[in-house]
C-alpha cells in the first residue's frame, strides 16, 4: 500500500481574532494546529498580540495549499478584505451578548 506524503496532509488555517480589549481584528494563518495557536494568543504568548488579550475567534478558513492561505491572509488584511469580513460578521459584531468569550487556559 502506498503511503501518502506529508506534503499532501498539510492543513493551513486563516483565522481572525477579535480583541475584546480594543474590538479590532487580528488576522493571520497557521499550519496544522489552529486550536494551539489560538491558545497561545489567549495566554499572551504571541508578542504581536499580547497587549490585546482577551480574544474571540470570529472567523477561520481551511486551505490545503500554503500559497492560497497566504494570499487569503493578505486579502483579509487589506482595507477591502477587512471591510468585507466586517460586513459578513456584522451580526456577530453587533451582538455583544456573547462577549466576553473565554478560551479555557
Amino acid at each position: 500500500m502506498r503511503r501518502v506524503s506529508d506534503a499532501y496532509n498539510k492543513k493551513y488555517y486563516v483565522y481572525t481574532l477579535l480583541s475584546l480589549r480594543d474590538y479590532d481584528f487580528y488576522t493571520d494563518f497557521v499550519a496544522n494546529d489552529l486550536w494551539t495557536r489560538i491558545q497561545e494568543h489567549s495566554r499572551g504568548l504571541v508578542s504581536s498580540t499580547k497587549m490585546r488579550v482577551p480574544f474571540k475567534l470570529v472567523h477561520y478558513e481551511y486551505f490545503t495549499n500554503l500559497e492560497d492561505a497566504k494570499t487569503r491572509t493578505t486579502y483579509l488584511k487589506s482595507n477591502v478584505g477587512r471591510s468585507e469580513l466586517k460586513q459578513s460578521l456584522k451580526t456577530t459584531l453587533r451582538d455583544r451578548r456573547s462577549f466576553p468569550y473565554r478560551i479555557n487556559r
